[in-house]
């Protein structure tokens, strides 16, 4: 027996399907959903025989990725080999392919055709062949994700034809570590399941008014005393973190050697990291640490508790430009990938309005206000990026005054559509859809303590009615590089608690980036988000269950 989606939305996602047939052809749980996929009857079987096979030897790591992941919870060996020539001749094998595949699937999309006989993934890149290798698990059941091997289960797939690419470049998660700092482990198990859900950016929130985290070789005061503060803050319980230091002071930070680690990680598993390091405001932690950059002189002392803003930056102080630049430069040489974020939002402009050096360079400068002085500040930071050869992006702030033409804007309170008739990319990660450190429902009282501010809520349901396109005209589109979620940690102090506010929104996240608009069915979803569950509790994932969902 044969399914096919109709002609006119077969690239657009799965067609609707009756019960009985969805049952007899075994709908997969897919997420992201695929653009197009075409099931079939029968199924391929794992057995202890079935070989993983390459036809060229850049796949191979690709290949031993997938192998890796199987023997863990089948037990079986899956030997790997080169092979030459047809597929048709391929049987009880998975063959990774470069060869005859259609060009029109882009750089990260990817076929993957099942049959009884075995299963080839065709793309012309290795992140399309990792993207077809995680849609290959989400085919299998669930217990594919075990650490352990796991007995009594049949390792068996739909036999389908899947064509698959992704809606968007830029499909990203960020996470905060300078409110609260999770460790590399931490960081690179969130990188894991980013990878199985196919996004493929991290914005990695490194510097803030409450911590340093990246050791800046040149000066070593960042980390000594900008990532360390006397309690965990927030007002939250001090037995809620273990990110404790031997004299008791709270905070961390990664070596250089731990983030070559983390960008080595992320990179095999086609994720660019986008370090964070904020300026002009937002630096209390930096200017506790080197306080002659400041505009006041000091002190600081490393914030605790949200809406403290007081660190900015002096733009007067030419020296002040030369401590950044050596900073930039360090992180240039960790980050390989396009894109360095410098926030640029909530700058607390009184603090230029009340100095007079400020107010003099404003005069010398021609400057008719602090907005201005703000994107002349941004201004050469941007050049300085981009003389480096990478691109700046910041915050929706960083338009106020002007922006460099290079420069990318990050939409969370507006912008995008100036920034796009600018001709500025975009990221586009709204707050009221897409800031996961909100409460998932209007129950504050069942849920665990989360940020109240602005929405207040940003549900599931929320998070997937959300289309990055939808409020730009057509012409602003190719302007749009992806979206975003964003997991800030003022009240998020541990990695079970932070597994929370990600899962499930991270889902619909993934399928916003990945899958077509027209294909968006909030139902669908959540018959395909049971499924996910299981695997998430397979990997030992915390989440919120979605049978907390409301039934409207």
């Amino acid at each position: 027996m044969k399914i096919k989606t109709p002609l006119a939305t077969i690239f657009l996602g799965i067609a609707v399907i009756s019960s009985a047939l969805a049952e007899e052809a075994k709908m997969p749980a897919i997420i992201p959903l695929p653009q197009k996929l075409e099931m079939q009857s029968g199924v391929f079987k794992l057995t202890r025989k079935t070989r993983i096979l390459v036809d060229s030897d850049s796949t191979r790591d690709t290949a031993n990725c997938l192998a890796e992941k199987l023997r863990a919870s089948t037990g079986f060996p899956f030997v790997r080999a080169n092979v030459s020539g047809s597929d048709a001749k391929i049987k009880n094998a998975i063959l990774f392919s470069i060869e005859n595949v259609n060009t029109n699937l882009g750089a990260e999309g990817y076929s993957l055709n099942v049959t009884r006989n075995g299963v080839v993934i065709r793309a012309s890149t290795q992140a399309g062949l990792f993207y077809g290798a995680q849609t290959l698990l989400q085919l299998l059941p669930p217990e594919i994700f075990s650490t352990k091997a796991v007995k009594r289960v049949k390792w068996q797939m739909p036999c389908a034809q899947i064509e698959d690419w992704p809606r968007f470049k830029w499909r990203g998660l960020m996470l905060d570590v300078a409110r609260h700092f999770f460790n590399k482990s931490e960081v690179e198990r969130i990188l894991d399941t980013m990878a199985l859900y196919k996004l493929n950016t991290f914005h990695w929130h490194l510097t803030d008014d409450q911590g340093w985290r990246i050791e800046i070789e040149k000066y070593p005061k960042l980390t000594e005393i900008g990532g360390w503060r006397s309690g965990v803050g927030f007002n939250l319980d001090p037995k809620s973190t273990t990110a404790y230091g031997p004299d008791g002071r709270y905070g961390g930070f990664y070596t250089q050697n731990d983030i070559r680690e983390i960008v080595a990680y992320a990179a095999a598993r086609h994720i660019t990291i986008v370090p964070e390091i904020e300026m002009p405001g937002h630096s209390t932690a930096a200017l506790a640490a080197y306080p002659e950059y400041s505009c006041t002189g000091g002190p600081f002392i490393n914030a605790t508790t949200a809406g403290v803003f007081n660190g900015i930056y002096n733009p007067a102080n030419e020296k002040t430009f030369t401590f950044l630049e050596n900073i930039l430069s360090e992180v240039f040489k960790l980050f390989p990938g396009k894109y360095i974020h410098i926030g640029g939002d909530e700058v607390p402009k009184a603090t230029w309005k009340n100095s007079a050096d400020c107010q003099a360079l404003m005069r010398r400068e021609g400057l008719k206000d602090e907005k201005e002085l703000q994107s002349w500040f941004i201004r050469r930071i941007e050049n300085f990026v981009s003389a480096n050869g990478r691109s700046m992006i910041g915050w929706s702030e960083i338009l106020e005054g002007g922006l460099p033409r290079n420069a990318a804007v990050m939409d969370w309170i507006g912008g995008a559509q100036e920034a796009a008739s600018a001709g500025h990319n975009i990221v586009m990660s709204p707050v009221r859809y897409c800031y996961l450190d909100f409460y998932q429902s209007t129950n504050h009282a069942a849920e665990p303590t989360a940020a109240s501010w602005g929405p207040g809520t940003v549900t599931l349901k929320k998070v997937y009615s959300f289309n990055p396109s939808a409020d730009l005209p057509p012409q602003s589109e190719t302007f749009i590089l992806g979206t975003q979620g964003n997991l800030w940690t003022e009240q998020i102090s541990n990695l079970k608690y932070a597994e929370y506010m990600i899962f499930p929104r991270e889902f619909a996240l993934a399928e916003i980036g990945w899958s077509s608009e027209l294909s968006r069915d909030w139902n669908d979803f959540l018959s395909r988000l049971t499924v996910n569950e299981k695997r998430l509790k397979e990997i030992g994932m915390n989440f919120r269950p979605v049978s907390d969902e409301p039934a409207k």
